[in-house]
């Protein structure tokens, strides 16, 4: 997919971190696959000299991220997240009706033996827990929001997939690779030789906010990162034809 924005937005920063607004379409790092693909890193390495990377989000993932600009920084704010201190808030959309207010989810997951880059559900894999707090109930679709308390690899999409209730985009544990309006909206009619366009064609999921302890302040941060285009066209357009009746 085309990154949705020529670079990143600077949500803050100081002399010892940036809060990033990624956009969907990047590398947070690069591909050792693909070393020409554009990646975050790269690019504030070139504004900043060298940047600390603490954690990931996946490409085609938007939202909220800290970088660190200096050794301590980058060791303080690496203990936090290893210490599960702190709190990582994003926004989905899922497939299907979840019928419960909050669903915990704690299932363990491991690397795919059979398909490397895939996660799947296992008895064998690291503990792992994800917290569920439904936004708004759609007709077929629900708006969440997920505290992510561990951070395994691809472990939203895994959990949600594995109740049941995959993000509404997901070609790797789901089965859909776009939405499109004429999917919930009635009569929907185009001109003739007019193609529709897909309302979101990336994975229906926003990393939303950030709270930690500033690593030389001390002080307890809050961060919130806006949705871009595509993910807020979503909600807007569930909000007007998706609702129940």
């Amino acid at each position: 997919m085309k990154i949705a924005q020529n670079t990143y937005s600077k949500i803050y920063e100081d002399e010892a971190i940036i809060v990033i607004n990624k956009p969907a379409g990047l590398l947070t790092i690069g591909d050792r696959y693909d070393r020409n693909a554009p990646n975050l890193r790269a690019i504030l390495d070139e504004e900043y000299q060298h940047i600390y990377v603490i954690h990931r989000l996946d490409r085609d993932t938007s939202g909220i991220m800290v970088f660190a600009k200096n050794p301590v920084a980058h060791k303080l704010l690496n203990e936090q997240f290893a210490n599960l201190e702190v709190e990582k808030k994003y926004h989905v959309v899922c497939k299907g009706v979840v019928f419960k207010d909050n669903v915990e989810i704690s299932i363990p997951l491991m690397p795919d033996p059979r398909k490397p880059g895939r996660t799947i559900p296992s008895a064998r894999g690291k503990e792992s827990l994800s917290l569920l707090n439904v936004i708004e109930r759609y007709r077929h679709s629900t708006f969440a929001e997920i505290d992510l308390i561990t951070g395994r690899h691809h472990q939203i999409r895994v959990h949600l997939a594995t109740i049941g209730h995959p993000l509404l985009v997901d070609d790797l544990y789901g089965q859909a690779t776009e939405f499109k309006l004429s999917q919930i909206k009635k009569r929907f009619n185009l001109k003739k030789n007019e193609e529709e366009r897909p309302i979101i064609s990336r994975i229906t999921m926003h990393a939303h906010s950030l709270q930690f302890i500033h690593p030389i302040s001390g002080e307890k941060m809050k961060f919130e990162a806006e949705y871009p285009k595509d993910f807020k066209a979503l909600i807007e357009v569930l909000n007007k034809y998706g609702m129940k009746r």
